[in-house]
């Protein structure tokens, strides 16, 4: 078996390989179909001058709007590739919230947010559609709810089953995202609900768009 610093180096690696050049385009070209991060953002009802964690924040796209719909908000994200992060620095500071938006590059499943901006947990955590490139993707569901701080919350939108969608839009999708390194978490609710009830805290899940998207929340009961 591989090590875990080898795992992590080597997809690393795919993934700058895969964004080096596609990430100039990745928003315009995303938009039609990484449907739910609006509403996640939309949702997120920070307390006042809270902090928020994006796992795998990519461009820095959901950053900068997370930013516009929640002024005071603090905002950190970290992506295990390079090549993205260079494109997310560079939206941060064309939107001119370098004084807000933190970045790093690391693991999702190992991070270390103390020794990258100084903090230990956040108000709210978030992962939109990663969770399906990450190859453990258990462990940084894990990690990511450790890094919540105990009144806080963590929520994460991605592909689902499509089950309410025609076979041949199932297939014709699976085999599209395919191309890219994306395998939709099946067990995304089993796993949240396990994580949930192991921390004595609250689960909502939802299935939308016919199950195209699947859409949870780790949080107190009552705590969006």
């Amino acid at each position: 078996m591989a090590a875990p610093q080898a795992t992590a180096a080597g997809h690393a690696a795919a993934m700058d390989r895969m964004y080096r050049y596609t990430r100039h385009v990745y928003d315009l070209t995303r938009r039609p179909y990484l449907l739910g991060r609006d509403t996640m953002l939309a949702a997120l009802d920070p307390p006042a001058g809270g902090t928020l964690l994006e796992v795998g924040c990519g461009t820095g796209r959901n950053l900068v709007r997370a930013a516009e719909l929640h002024p005071g908000l603090r905002l950190f994200g970290f992506d295990i590739s390079s090549e993205m992060l260079k494109t997310a620095q560079a939206s941060v500071k064309s939107a001119g919230l370098s004084s807000r938006v933190a970045l790093a590059e690391g693991d999702a499943a190992v991070f270390d947010p103390r020794s990258a901006f100084g903090i230990d947990r956040f108000d709210r955590v978030i992962f939109s559609f990663t969770l399906s490139m990450i190859p453990d993707w258990t462990g940084a569901l894990r990690h990511g709810l450790a890094l919540t701080d105990p009144r806080g919350s963590l929520a994460a939108v991605d592909f689902g089953g499509c089950e309410r969608l025609p076979a041949a839009a199932r297939a014709g999708l699976s085999g599209w995202l395919a191309l890219f390194g994306v395998t939709p978490r099946l067990g995304l609710e089993a796993e949240m609900h396990r994580l949930a009830v192991g921390e004595g805290r609250d689960l909502r899940f939802a299935r939308p768009l016919r199950g195209y998207a699947q859409y949870g929340i780790i949080g107190l009961v009552g705590v969006a």
